[in-house]
């Protein structure tokens, strides 16, 4: 496993991390929590040092938590990183929503002694707001709040997690020097982000923690035309009706235009969100054991070259498969 620097902060972290929400058993259907601690396990031993969950995802932090627990001395370096949901339902496309309303300074607190007993520890190393909208900057009291929570060691860093795929609804907030880290979508598709959200967060210090890097699959190769997922299954949702076929393509020509084997998609995927400018780790849903040392095995290939890197820039998707 490699390691790097999470912005300004001074905290070294993996590569890949652990990305916790297909534990959780609320909206990705088919994890056990024994085979999902037995994956928890498995990372941390192979170097895996973040593990990224959320209140919003179901049993994720109660899993997270145990899996914790039991690896008893051994998760003492292990940094947890979650989200607080906000209060009420947020469409960031409505006008006039108040931070007050979706993150008050009471909520915020409420939600990190939540995730603590969750979690059973005595501190959060990253806490993150599940969603932000860049019109509440200087508005309401969270932030008093986050200040506050610092003070008292119930947690260490402070960031956002960008909804969805609107990087540019953080720049202002990454401007003012309050974050710690942003977690946005970034992958072959969704490379939006490197036109001004990861300039801005190179230029102040801010950390940034890639998430969706395989796209929910569709970046694995897997995804092809007649694929299916049980009812209840958000992915049954995510590639419904044509979707899959979009996909099939899209990656096809991925690797004929590279060369590639088609079980190297994964992996070029992986490689290609590492080399993001300023990309700090690459969080991963990983629910078994293969998954992990699949995804951690990453770290053991050479980076991406620049001409890989330029013929992927040219495989530029704007789509928005969660609308």
């Amino acid at each position: 496993m490699r390691y790097r620097q999470l912005g300004r902060s001074g905290i070294s972290v993996s590569e890949i991390g652990y990305g916790a929400w297909g534990i959780g058993r609320n909206a990705w259907k088919g994890a056990t929590e024994d085979e999902s601690v037995r994956a928890l396990h498995r990372a941390v031993d192979l170097g895996v040092n973040l593990i990224d969950t959320a209140r919003g995802y179901g049993q994720s932090e109660h899993v997270v938590g145990r899996a914790l627990r039991e690896l008893g001395a051994g998760a003492d370096d292990v940094l947890v990183a979650t989200k607080a949901s906000p209060k009420i339902p947020v469409d960031l496309e409505e006008p006039g929503l108040d931070p007050l309303d979706t993150y008050p300074g009471s909520h915020l607190r409420d939600s990190v002694e939540t995730s603590l007993a969750e979690l059973g520890r005595d501190h959060i190393d990253l806490l993150q707001l599940h969603t932000w909208n860049d019109t509440w900057t200087g508005r309401g009291d969270w932030l008093e709040t986050v200040d506050a929570l610092k003070r008292e060691g119930k947690i260490r860093l402070f960031g956002i997690s960008v909804k969805d795929h609107q990087p540019q609804n953080a720049i202002r907030l990454v401007h003012t020097g309050v974050l710690d880290s942003v977690q946005v979508i970034y992958n072959i598709f969704e490379q939006v982000p490197d036109d001004a959200l990861l300039p801005a967060c190179v230029e102040h210090g801010v950390g940034v923690i890639g998430r969706v890097a395989l796209d929910e699959g569709a970046l694995t190769g897997r995804i092809t035309s007649g694929v299916t997922f049980p009812e209840g299954d958000w992915r049954h949702w995510y590639f419904r009706e044509d979707r899959p076929a979009q996909v099939e393509r899209r990656v096809a020509a991925i690797v004929d235009d590279l060369a590639i084997a088609p079980d190297e998609i994964a992996g070029t995927a992986l490689r290609f969100a590492l080399a993001g400018d300023g990309i700090s780790t690459v969080i991963v849903g990983m629910r078994s054991t293969t998954n992990v040392e699949r995804n951690a095995g990453v770290c053991d290939l050479p980076p991406l070259t620049a001409e890989q890197l330029a013929v992927l820039a040219k495989h530029r998707w704007q789509k928005n498969f969660y609308s």
